[in-house]
């Protein structure tokens, strides 16, 4: 009788829990395109009571291929196949479950014209790195949004300042003025979390922060800087969330994540783990596992819904608003089989795409197995074709701030043979996470205009961080080095956009990087040309840039005194019968008695004729 009784017990349950009405809240993605090459996608479904349906869509071209139970009936996941031939509408995706009937709108939308999207960035371009936040405030009714933490404060170095995507929009002629070519923000997804300003703690992948702007508004700016002649560079976090996102107190499975917000490895940073041949699991894992920081948790890629999200996710992006390439943040964390296979999918959907991966290492030999193609990989294929090269930021920075002379620099260069692809290295001397220039270099106007003469016209893609042009100094905490761009908020008393707006030290600066960019567009062979350089001397620097029929010496004397060059070295790098046109200055210069002489802390940028 006892047995009996159980059984019909369960028998109860089972109905009870069957008969539940479901609910649906929200799938993501909530909508695709016609023709796209990924059309096996996987749609994340939000509600209640997701377990024992049903799902079918009205019409034969989209077919559904698996549909996933999961322990949380709050989410469910179902594998969908898009026919290659179908015509873009609005259909519909029907959930049944004992009487339940819901349906759900997905729309197919039609692809926007491909020739103008994608672009991809190469060392052609010119990067020029924005923190919205604190660039320019276009909308300041965004400032402060019901239900949104509020830490909207001028002044406070670590709270919102306001800045937003109709700030940049506004000011899309001062980047043609200047003369960069792609635009890269840092993360501008919703980030409902306190001191978050920065954009790297995202609550919502599929929204942009309202405080920034919206997702129509992202789209429009993408839309006009293609127009203006400019691209757009996406920040991307793959590795962690915000520990404010919905899903951390309700996790869709009990591994979404590594660890839990109570219980979880720290990050120790070691970037280098990955080709260390003696590395232990333990140290592995915690690079790998291991939080960030407490309050970004940290995604677990090896599960394979957190795996199709992130992917799908990026597509999304990508095809809605039209963007030419990704910045992929803190890369040497996120699992290795993932990051290929999320870069494999991106370039095989967009192949005029780009994508360069953060990888915070000073050392060229741990930098260069990250790229695509790499010998010194022996294992899996990372199929990132760009990598950030701090191992030069470091040798300008040791530079500026008179720690070393100029060999440390050419020394990195020497150290190309060890890339694929030298030219396709991230180059900077500043970014938002490390000093400024100008803060390294205590105010020495020379010698930053002689690391950035470097800067472009070396190798790689060139990247300069928002104010660097105008000299912004700041300090060594990020609130102050992620300075206000001046004229950009209501109150400012001028206005550095504009150059009467700017101080005499500012134009001298502005106009520096403006001549300076104007002649590496140009000059192609600065940006395309082969590298051949001599080691340097008294710390003198000589390299040339060849491309065709074009030759460009550059001379750099890194000391503060002038310097004679031997015009035999010369004749030896560019031939004899020199006659070198100075390209900054528009004059010729002298070899006199076979000598010539460069001025004090002085970058030197010839034609050879």
């Amino acid at each position: 009788m006892k047995k009996i009784f159980s059984v019909l017990l369960l028998n109860l349950f089972v109905a009870t829990n069957f008969c539940q009405s479901i609910k649906i809240t929200k799938i993501e993605p909530s909508n695709w395109w016609a023709g796209m090459k990924t059309h096996k996608i996987q749609l994340m479904v939000y509600g209640e009571n997701l377990n024992q349906y049903n799902a079918s869509f009205n019409t034969p071209k989209i077919t559904i291929q698996k549909i996933y139970a999961l322990s949380n009936y709050d989410y469910s996941f179902i594998d969908i196949s898009i026919s290659q031939d179908i015509i873009p509408g609005d259909y519909k995706l029907k959930f049944s479950k004992g009487r339940d009937d819901i349906q759900i709108e997905f729309p197919i939308l039609k692809r926007e014209n491909p020739a103008e999207r994608y672009k991809g960035f190469n060392s052609n371009d010119i990067v020029y790195l924005i923190m919205p936040d604190r660039f320019a405030d276009g909308d300041t009714t965004n400032n402060k949004i019901d239900g949104m933490i509020n830490d909207f404060k001028q002044g406070d170095p670590l709270a919102r300042h306001g800045g937003d995507l109709e700030g940049i929009i506004n000011h899309l002629n001062y980047f043609n003025d200047l003369g960069v070519t792609a635009l890269w923000f840092t993360p501008v997804l919703e980030n409902n979390h306190s001191i978050s300003y920065h954009g790297y703690a995202a609550t919502d992948l599929y929204k942009i922060d309202p405080r920034i702007g919206t997702n129509e508004t992202y789209k429009e700016l993408v839309n006009k800087t293609h127009q203006n002649g400019l691209k757009i560079i996406y920040d991307h976090v793959s590795n962690h969330i915000s520990t404010n996102h919905p899903w951390i107190k309700n996790m869709p499975t009990s591994d979404w994540l590594n660890g839990t917000k109570e219980n979880h490895m720290n990050a120790w940073h070691d970037k280098m783990v990955r080709w260390d041949i003696y590395k232990t699991q333990l140290t592995n894992d915690h690079l790998i596992k291991g939080w960030f920081v407490d309050d970004m948790a940290d995604l677990n890629q090896e599960n394979q819904f957190v795996k199709n999200y992130l992917i799908e996710n990026t597509i999304w992006w990508i095809e809605y608003s039209g963007i030419d390439g990704i910045r992929e943040d803190t890369y040497p964390y996120i699992t290795s089989v993932f990051s290929s296979e999320w870069a494999k999918e991106i370039l095989n959907e967009y192949p005029t795409f780009n994508i360069v991966g953060e990888v915070w290492t000073g050392e060229t030999a741990f930098l260069a197995p990250y790229q695509k193609g790499s010998k010194l990989n022996k294992g899996l294929d990372t199929n990132l074709p760009v990598v950030t090269d701090f191992a030069l930021q470091n040798a300008y920075s040791n530079f500026l701030r008179g720690k070393s002379d100029l060999y440390p620099i050419y020394n990195v260069l020497a150290h190309d043979f060890l890339y694929q692809n030298p030219n396709n290295l991230l180059v900077f001397a500043d970014n938002h996470d490390i000093p400024r220039a100008m803060f390294e270099a205590n105010g020495d106007v020379a010698k930053v205009k002689l690391v950035f003469t470097h800067l472009l016209t070396s190798r790689g893609i060139p990247q300069i961080l928002y104010g660097t042009e105008i000299g912004m100094v700041g300090n060594t905490e990020h609130g102050y080095l992620r300075a206000n761009f001046r004229g950009g908020f209501p109150g400012d008393k001028s206005n550095a956009f504009e150059e009467n707006g700017r101080t005499d030290y500012e134009n001298d600066l502005f106009s520096f990087f403006k001549k300076l960019i104007e002649i590496r567009k140009q000059y192609k062979s600065l940006s395309e040309g082969m590298l051949s350089h001599l080691a340097p001397i008294n710390n003198v620097y000589i390299y040339t840039k060849k491309c065709k029929n074009e030759t460009m010496l550059i001379m750099l004397n890194g000391s503060n005194s002038k310097k004679e060059v031997d015009g035999n070295i010369l004749e030896s790098v560019c031939g004899k019968n020199l006659k070198l046109f100075n390209v900054m200055n528009k004059s010729y210069l002298k070899i006199i008695d076979g000598k010539l002489t460069l001025e004090p802390m002085s970058a030197n940028i010839f034609l050879v004729e």
